[in-house]
C-alpha cells in the first residue's frame, strides 16, 4: 500500500487544514445557518451531532476522499466475508460473527462459523439459566449466589464494563465480583463477605495460561479447597472459558463446563461471545441476546451505509482529522451515564491495543501519529476535576459526549440536570466566552483575562433514548468499527497486539530472581538495583 503521507488525499488536506485552522466554530456556524443539520446523523436509535467540529463541507468530502483511496470499503467487505485481514497472525477478524443472527453464513476457510457460535451461545444460555433458577448447585448442595469473574484485558474489561452497564437488568439476589490485578489485594477484596459453598469462579484465558489469572485462580481454587476441604469441589465451583482442554481438565474443572472460543477473535472484542458468561448470567440471556442484536444493527449500519451518513466512519476520520492534522495527542469520553463509569476503560483498550501501533501492514515505520491517547470519566463528576483542562488548558482535547433521554431510575430532577450539564458543556467548549462578554458581567479588569473561554475546542455529542441492552451493543460496536476505520487510514494492523508481550517474557524471568536471593543478576544497573531493594 502506498505510503500515506504520499497519497494525493493527505496533500490535499495538508493544504486544506491552513485554511480551516484560522476559522473558528463560532464563524463555521455562522457562516453556515443549517449546519446543524449538515453534520448530524440520526440511524439505529443514535443521533450523532457533530457539527461542533472545526470541519466544514471541504473537510468532511476530503476525509472521505481519503478513506476511499486508502481502500476503506475493500477493507470492510474483507473484514465481514472472513478474510485474514489479520496479516501478521494470518488470522480473520471475525467479531461480527458473534452477533450474526442464526441463519447468517460467515466463512473462515471455507466452513461456516455462525453454527459453532450460536451452539456455545446455547450452552451459555443453558448455564446462565442452571444458576439463575438454582438448580446448578455448590458441592454442599446449596446454591450459587456469589459469581466471581477471573480474567484480565478483553477478559475483564468487557465483563466488568457490561455488568456496571447493565446493572439495571440484572438479577439482584447474585453477587458479581471481578478479580483481574495479579496484586493478591484484588483477590482478598473480592470475596471478602462471600462463602465458598455459594461460589461460582469463571476463569477466563484462553490458553490457561495466563499469569495473572492463573494465579488468581489457583488462589480460588485453594480458598474453595480450604473451606469445603475436597478436590471434588472444584468442579461444582469452577467453569471455564478455554480453548485449552487439557490445561481446564487438570486443573480439576470438568470440559463439558468448559465454554470456548476461536482464534478469529480477538480478547477485546470478545465479550459478545462465552467471555461474556457472567453477563449471560447477570442479565439473562433474553436481556444477552438484546445487547447481541445491538451489536449486529450497528455492524449492518456500518456495512451498508455510505460514508457520509455512517456514524463510525465520520468518528473514526474526525479521530484521524485531529491526530494527524491538529496535532492532538488525546480524545475523551464522556458518558453522561453513571452506569457507564467503566466504559472508557473499556475503550482504552479496544482503541489503544488496537491502533498503539508504530510500524504499517508492511513492517515500516509510520511517519505519523496513530492512536490517540483515550480517557475518561463519567459527568458530571468530570466537571469537577479535569474539564478545566480541557476548557482553559494548553492541550486540544476531541470530546465525545454520550447522553440518554430517560433515566434507568426516574427520580426528577435529575435526569435534567444532567442532560442540561452534558449540552452545556458542549456549547461552552465550542462558543466559548469573549473578554467583552466577561466584561459586560461587571468583572473586575483583572480577572477578565482568567474568565475569558476560548472556545473553539470540538466535541461530538450522542444522544440514544435509554440504557438498555441493545444501545449499550450499538454503542460498543460503534466505536469498534470507528477503530477500524482509523487503522485502515493509517494502514497499521488493528488486530494483534505484540506490544504486550515483552513486558510479561522480561518479567518470567525476574520473578525468580526476587524469590531466589543468590540467583546472579544480569540485568541494566538501575534493574539490578531494584531487584537488589526488593530482596532486602
Amino acid at each position: 500500500m502506498k505510503n500515506l503521507t504520499a497519497t494525493d488525499g493527505w496533500a490535499r488536506l495538508i493544504a486544506h487544514v491552513d485554511e480551516i485552522k484560522h476559522t473558528s466554530i463560532k464563524e463555521l456556524f455562522a457562516q453556515n445557518s443549517d449546519r446543524r443539520n449538515d453534520f448530524c446523523i440520526e440511524d439505529e436509535g443514535i443521533y450523532f451531532d457533530y457539527s461542533k467540529h472545526r470541519i466544514n463541507q471541504t473537510t468532511l468530502s476530503l476525509l472521505i476522499g481519503l478513506a476511499r483511496e486508502r481502500g476503506l470499503e475493500d477493507r470492510i467487505r474483507a473484514m465481514f466475508t472472513g478474510e485474514k485481514i489479520n496479516a501478521t497472525e494470518k488470522r480473520a477478524v471475525l467479531h461480527t460473527a458473534l452477533r450474526a443472527p442464526a441463519d447468517a453464513d460467515i466463512r473462515v476457510d471455507g466452513e461456516n462459523v455462525v453454527p459453532e457460535v450460536h451452539r456455545v451461545l446455547g450452552k451459555m444460555k443453558g448455564f446462565a439459566e442452571q444458576i439463575r433458577d438454582e438448580s446448578w448447585k455448590g458441592f454442599t448442595g446449596k446454591p450459587i449466589k456469589n459469581i466471581v469473574n477471573i480474567g484480565i484485558g478483553g477478559s475483564d474489561l468487557g465483563p466488568v464494563m457490561a455488568y456496571e452497564a447493565l446493572k439495571f437488568y440484572s438479577d439482584r439476589s447474585l453477587t458479581f465480583r471481578f478479580v483481574s490485578n495479579v496484586d493478591g489485594n484484588d483477590f482478598a477484596e473480592a470475596i471478602q463477605g462471600l462463602s465458598p459453598e455459594e461460589t461460582l469462579f469463571i476463569v477466563s484465558s484462553k490458553t490457561f495460561t495466563t499469569l495473572e489469572t492463573m494465579t488468581n485462580a489457583r488462589t480460588a481454587r485453594e480458598w474453595i479447597l480450604t473451606s469445603l476441604g475436597d478436590e471434588q469441589a472444584t468442579a461444582r465451583h469452577f467453569v471455564a472459558v478455554s480453548t485449552n482442554e487439557t490445561a481446564v481438565a487438570d486443573f480439576g474443572i470438568d470440559t463439558a463446563n468448559m465454554f470456548g472460543f476461536w482464534d478469529w477473535v480477538g480478547g477485546r472484542y470478545s465479550m459478545d461471545a462465552s467471555i461474556g458468561l457472567s453477563t449471560m448470567i447477570a442479565v439473562g440471556p433474553e436481556n444477552f441476546h438484546a445487547m447481541l442484536k445491538g451489536f449486529h444493527q450497528m455492524d449492518e449500519h456500518f456495512q451498508n451505509t455510505p460514508f457520509e451518513q455512517n456514524i463510525p466512519v465520520i468518528m473514526g476520520l474526525l479521530t484521524v482529522w485531529y491526530t494527524n492534522f491538529f496535532g492532538a495527542q488525546t480524545q475523551a469520553v464522556f458518558p453522561y451515564e453513571n452506569n457507564l463509569k467503566r466504559f472508557p476503560a473499556y475503550l482504552q483498550q479496544l482503541a489503544m491495543e488496537s491502533n498503539g501501533k508504530y510500524v504499517t501492514l508492511e513492517g515500516e515505520k509510520v511517519a505519523y501519529r496513530t492512536s490517540p491517547v483515550f480517557w475518561g470519566e463519567p459527568g458530571t463528576n468530570g466537571q469537577h476535576s479535569f474539564y478545566q483542562l480541557i476548557h482553559q488548558g494548553t492541550h486540544l482535547v476531541p470530546a465525545d459526549f454520550i447522553g440518554f433521554k430517560h433515566a434507568l431510575h426516574t427520580l426528577p430532577p435529575h435526569q435534567d440536570y444532567l442532560v442540561a450539564n452534558m449540552i452545556a458543556q458542549g456549547e461552552a467548549l465550542a462558543f466559548g466566552k469573549t473578554a467583552d462578554e466577561v466584561r459586560s458581567e461587571g468583572t473586575d479588569e483583572a480577572l477578565v483575562p482568567h474568565k475569558v473561554f476560548e472556545g473553539n475546542r470540538p466535541s461530538s455529542t450522542f444522544f440514544l433514548e435509554e440504557l438498555t441492552p441493545g444501545a449499550l451493543g450499538k454503542l460498543i460496536a460503534m466505536y469498534e468499527h470507528s477503530v477500524f476505520v482509523q487503522g485502515v487510514i493509517w494502514g497499521i494492523n488493528s488486530f494483534d497486539q505484540m506490544g504486550v508481550e515483552l513486558g510479561k517474557v522480561l518479567a518470567q524471568n525476574i520473578i525468580p530472581e526476587l524469590q531466589e536471593k543468590e540467583v546472579t543478576l544480569g540485568h541494566d544497573s538501575s534493574t539490578n538495583a531494584l531487584i537488589e531493594y526488593y530482596r532486602k
